[in-house]
């Protein structure tokens, strides 16, 4: 390891090998040799000849570009761009140089961006891929938690102030309510994804009917044959040089959408490991604190919040220079193309493996989640308690009063002199209602008070989480590796 000069921490900390491996030199540079042999594999299927009438590619010529097409000669493509500033045409010089019989024909009619652009989408679409495999064993992690804890009530919050009871597992379904809208996106985003093709200078495709003589059917076919090769249904129908930097967007927007909720999650997560309801893994010899050692902080869930915070203002890049291109390009694109899309993708990575590193350790402290739901719940009950008073013959507004009299004075109890809840005992000693302390007491069930939550659970996973697991489940079944 290098220590002497910048290591970028995704690919020292956080993103995957895998989705490294995308994102990766061999990656690229074998895909643009897998781009120009369908170049020329198009170009032979469809018939283009030399002046003399003879055909211009050969398979020899084919097959001696399949030989190569991995075994890179990376030094000879990197002493070549010294020379000429540039990077496709010094690959195409090395390529060449492998390939003898074939130097004449690799990148025949293309710009530099039929390789650049066309490989940019090919990277993107298997980055996808990764991610909605990763997003999906996340959902049914959360699935899994879900259902299990299905039926435990809990405190639930809004405004983060003690609300009706939910259950731990209904709290779950909203995380997964989120990611499914995400996975939706993705899919969207991942079934409309098209090549460049080849488009020459401006989009026109000029030199490709050069070389087949005028003919524009034959340059058609050209792009969907292209496109079939190289596993995709279609390129676009216009392009200018490049593909629509709006692709680049779209793309961004999902992994930010995502990651808003991972961010959501690591925050919930946070909050309840702050009132020791539920926490993230913590590993037997992991240190919480240098300082406090009894502390146990929430480092992933923070991490997932920091890394999350990134892509979501990284997706701002691919929006500006989508919005800021001239005409039919420009080249201002280039160097933030590089770090942007390729950071997104290597940053959601290390968010999913995150998110389910943490959600298959989760640990749930049910006492304290139910003490806490039971210091609050005679609030909550005073409804109920309120209506059987009056089916006892008592004044329905009278009643009201009374409660909100004894609600006040429990809860000054609770914050101004630091006691238990007596709000029953209140209840219990005041005349107006017709009812014992034990009476009250067994009126505090928490699962009275969760509504449909318990059903709310079953159904969601059901209907809707089942199904998207059963059509996935190729994808099942991956456990996540953090490295810090």
């Amino acid at each position: 390891m290098s220590t002497d000069c910048y290591v970028s921490p995704l690919s020292e900390r956080y993103a995957s090998k895998e989705m490294q491996y995308i994102f990766s030199p061999d990656m690229k540079f074998r895909t643009w040799r897998k781009l120009w042999i369908a170049l020329a594999e198009t170009e032979k299927e469809l018939g283009l000849k030399d002046a003399e009438g003879n055909p211009r590619i050969t398979d020899e010529q084919i097959e001696e570009l399949k030989a190569h097409v991995d075994d890179i000669n990376y030094e000879v493509a990197k002493a070549r761009e010294l020379e000429v500033r540039h990077d496709v045409m010094s690959h195409v010089y090395a390529y060449g140089q492998q390939c003898p019989k074939a130097d004449g024909i690799i990148h025949l009619g293309a710009t530099s961006c039929y390789v650049g652009d066309n490989t940019d989408v090919i990277i993107m679409t298997e980055g996808l891929r990764l991610v909605k495999k990763k997003l999906v064993n996340v959902i049914r992690e959360l699935s899994d938690f879900a259902l299990k804890y299905k039926d435990l009530p809990t405190l639930a919050f809004t405004h983060f102030q003690p609300a009706q009871p939910t259950t731990v597992g209904k709290r779950a379904t909203l995380w997964m309510q989120e990611l499914v809208m995400d996975l939706e996106d993705l899919e969207h985003v991942h079934s409309h994804m098209k090549l460049l093709g080849s488009k020459g200078t401006t989009g026109t495709q000029a030199s490709f009917l050069e070389l087949f003589d005028g003919d524009e059917e034959v340059c058609k076919k050209a792009d969907q044959m292209i496109a079939e090769k190289m596993g995709f249904e279609a390129c676009f129908p216009v392009s200018g040089q490049t593909y629509s930097r709006k692709l680049d967007t779209r793309v961004c927007n999902v992994l930010a959408g995502i990651a808003a909720s991972a961010h959501k999650f690591s925050n919930d997560i946070r909050l309840l490991q702050h009132l020791k309801e539920i926490e993230e893994p913590f590993e037997k010899g992991q240190i919480g604190s240098s300082a406090m050692a009894y502390k146990r902080n929430p480092m992933r869930s923070e991490r997932i919040a920091s890394l999350s915070r990134y892509v979501m203002i990284d997706a701002l890049n691919p929006a500006i220079t989508s919005a800021t291109q001239w005409f039919e390009r420009t080249l201002d694109d280039s160097a933030n193309k590089r770090l942007s899309v390729a950071e997104a993708f290597l940053t959601i990575d290390g968010i999913l493996d995150l998110f389910l590193n943490v959600v298959d350790g989760l640990v749930v402290y049910e006492k304290v989640i139910t003490k806490r739901l039971m210091s609050e719940l005679p609030f909550m009950a005073t409804e109920n308690i309120m209506m059987d008073a009056v089916k006892a013959g008592g004044n329905r507004q009278q009643l009201h009063e009374k409660i909100r009299t004894l609600s006040i004075e429990a809860g000054k109890n609770v914050k101004e002199k630091g006691l238990d809840n007596n709000l029953l005992e209140l209840i219990a000693e005041d005349d107006e209602f017709p009812m014992t302390l034990e009476e009250l007491q067994k009126t505090m069930d928490p699962s009275r008070y969760v509504g449909r939550a318990p059903s709310q659970v079953t159904e969601f996973i059901r209907d809707v989480i089942q199904p998207i697991l059963d059509e996935n489940k190729d994808l099942l079944g991956m456990t996540a590796e953090i490295h810090v």
